[in-house]
């Protein structure tokens, strides 16, 4: 089998048994690796029903066809469980020498399972695994934990650990791997540690057969330079933080919990204040071209703290919270990695909490005597360091927003700004229409990346201030484009690079594997990769009520910037929304028929 290994290996944490299973080459070619196969194996080992925290929940790890490949940014690996902050699909990504080393182990996926009876550390070399006593990773920060585990294996293995807030079960913490990069979103870590499992240090030397080693070259080649051209310019200058001003000017920015869209002295946090203040280095994930990961300093006299920034967590860290002081946002992103939590459900779980105590819902009792304010950066920090603690008023954010809103009461679901329990990213959806649409479908919740909507927003295709139904097609085919990317994995700052992004990717595929695909079947295996997703969440209780919006956004227009006045009616949202199930071929309710299910060859794999 080329360019797979046909492997994947079952670890019972309970019974310290492993197993390891084959897998066809149809499941692999249908689901193509990554996010796409990780769904299939998801859908497979995880019972329905099961509690998040469930001993039986497995967390899944899960390479792909061009990891360990010279094609550039390949180096990803995804990771899924059912997410204990949105009792749905939770997947997510990241890129590192992890990726490479899972794919070296000889396995296509690891499926972890059960629970440990004492803190513990996974050993994994090659086929070999090694279960070993933690307990003196209990408590570090994730780095620590990493550091901890290099001393023990060597600088060679890779890593996946988590920090305080995934041994606490704060509902969105992350998985921490080489270096500080995170598989942030869903709440993974939090899965980790439930199964008292503190870290996993990977190695292997198992390489797979590539079919056409010449022409792969060749794409890799040629990919490499374009990944260093246009397509890429503001990834590598300025890295993603350069979207503060652009978004800030173009009235896409929320801020203050999204009760504006426009951030006052914005520019204080932007990506070209960063670069001339606080920039160090650019950084590469593995084998890669691009370095859009810019580490940044603080340079306010204290401790020296340096991290890398993007925007999604300057966004949260920032506006969201109304902090417009640099440091305070580059310290409160440190802080975030070294306990280990998802920077955007962070960020705007603490926004809810700030306005929850202006409006007398949170008492100073609750938050140890501090004042919870916007633009106080010391609420930030007080509220990071309780909820890896789950103390005071931590305990109650550590459940996320919409949890903690529910346990609240007092109207506060209003201003929870979520989907699905999954907290909004820096995308202001009234004056997004593709991105609104997109963020009400998506089933892992409120994620920007799952469709990139916003593409068709900030291009001249559609107009974004329109709520028209071209908008379902323009979705659904973004959906399913980018879980081909994310199963191939490629990563999407590269996407740019394509002339033609499922025909080349068909050819990639067809010389790594041998395998013969279109660009019709790759189009196709989205569909089917999407579908199954949704019917994971059918199973676990989804309905059309979930596909909606927070009831601020559907409700107050934009009141301030260049798009006061612009808003999103619920009546529209559901137009598109309609628009959009008929593009899918599902029914109004937003259910998946047999037929579709047949066309797409998931029958059987649901029914069993």
């Amino acid at each position: 089998m080329k360019g797979y290994h046909g492997k994947i290996l079952i670890i019972d944490l309970s019974s310290q048994q492993i197993i390891q299973k084959d897998i066809s080459i149809n499941i692999l070619k249908n689901f193509i690796g990554g996010n796409g196969l990780g769904t299939y194996l998801l859908y497979k080992y995880c019972p329905k029903g099961v509690d998040p925290f469930n001993e039986r929940n497995p967390i899944i790890f899960v390479s792909s066809p061009l990891a360990s490949t010279k094609i550039t940014t390949s180096s990803k690996f995804a990771v899924l469980t059912k997410s204990p902050l949105t009792g749905f699909i939770g997947d997510s990504l990241s890129s590192s020498h992890l990726a490479i080393q899972l794919k070296k182990t000889g396995y296509d996926a690891l499926i972890i399972t059960g629970k440990s009876s004492y803190p513990l550390l996974l050993f994994i070399n090659n086929n070999r695994v090694e279960f070993k006593n933690a307990e003196k990773l209990t408590g570090l920060s994730t780095s620590e934990k990493e550091k901890s585990i290099k001393k023990i294996y060597g600088n060679n293995v890779s890593t996946a650990t988590i920090g305080p807030a995934g041994e606490n079960l704060v509902r969105f913490a992350s998985i921490s791997n080489d270096g500080g990069r995170q598989a942030g979103r869903s709440g993974a870590g939090a899965v980790m540690g439930s199964k008292n499992l503190k870290g996993i240090a990977i190695i292997g030397d198992k390489e797979v057969e590539i079919n056409n080693e010449i022409e792969l070259e060749k794409i890799a080649v040629k990919l490499r330079k374009k990944s260093i051209g246009d397509s890429t310019e503001k990834y590598r200058n300025l890295g993603t933080i350069a979207n503060i001003n652009i978004f800030n000017r173009l009235g896409t920015l929320p801020s203050l919990n999204f009760n504006q869209s426009n951030f006052n002295k914005a520019e204080n946090i932007s990506g070209e204040y960063m670069h001339d203040n606080h920039f160090i280095k650019s950084a590469h994930c593995a084998n890669c071209t691009i370095g859009c990961e810019k580490i940044m300093q603080t340079n306010d006299g204290k401790s020296n703290i340096k991290t890398r920034m993007e925007y999604e967590s300057a966004y949260a860290l920032g506006p969201l919270v109304g902090i417009n002081d640099s440091n305070s946002v580059i310290r409160a992103s440190h802080l975030c990695d070294e306990i280990g939590v998802d920077t955007i459900s962070a960020g705007a779980t603490i926004a809810w909490a700030i306005e929850s105590f202006k409006k007398g819902l949170i008492s100073l009792k609750d938050t140890n005597q501090v004042h919870l304010n916007f633009g106080d950066s010391k609420s930030v920090m007080t509220c990071l360091n309780l909820i890896a603690k789950r103390k005071g008023i931590g305990n109650l954010l550590a459940e996320g927003s919409q949890i903690a809103s529910k346990l609240t009461g007092g109207g506060s679901e209003y201003w929870a700004m979520h989907v699905k329990g999954l907290e909004m990213p820096g995308y202001e959806p009234r004056s997004l229409k593709t991105m609104a649409l997109g963020l009400a479908v998506s089933t892992r919740g409120a994620c920007h990346n799952r469709s990139s909507a916003y593409e068709a927003d900030f291009s001249n295709k559609v107009d974004r201030l329109s709520s028209d139904e071209e908008k379902g097609k323009i979705t659904m085919d973004g959906e399913d484009i980018s879980v081909v990317m994310d199963s191939m994995i490629i990563c999407k700052f590269l996407r740019k690079s394509f002339d033609d992004f499922l025909y080349e990717s068909s050819i990639i595929y067809k010389h790594i594997t041998g395998i013969k695909v279109s660009k019709f079947d790759l189009k196709k295996s989205g569909e089917r990769i999407n579908n199954l997703k949704k019917m994971f969440n059918i199973r676990e209780g989804w309905t059309i009520n979930h596909d909606t919006l927070p009831k601020r956004i559907l409700n107050e227009p934009i009141k301030t910037g260049i798009a006061t006045g612009v808003e999103l009616s619920e009546n529209d949202l559901n137009k598109m929304i309609q628009s959009y199930y008929k593009s899918r071929g599902w029914t109004d309710s937003g259910l998946i028929t047999k037929q579709k299910l047949r066309d797409l060859n998931l029958l059987e794999i649901v029914n069993k």
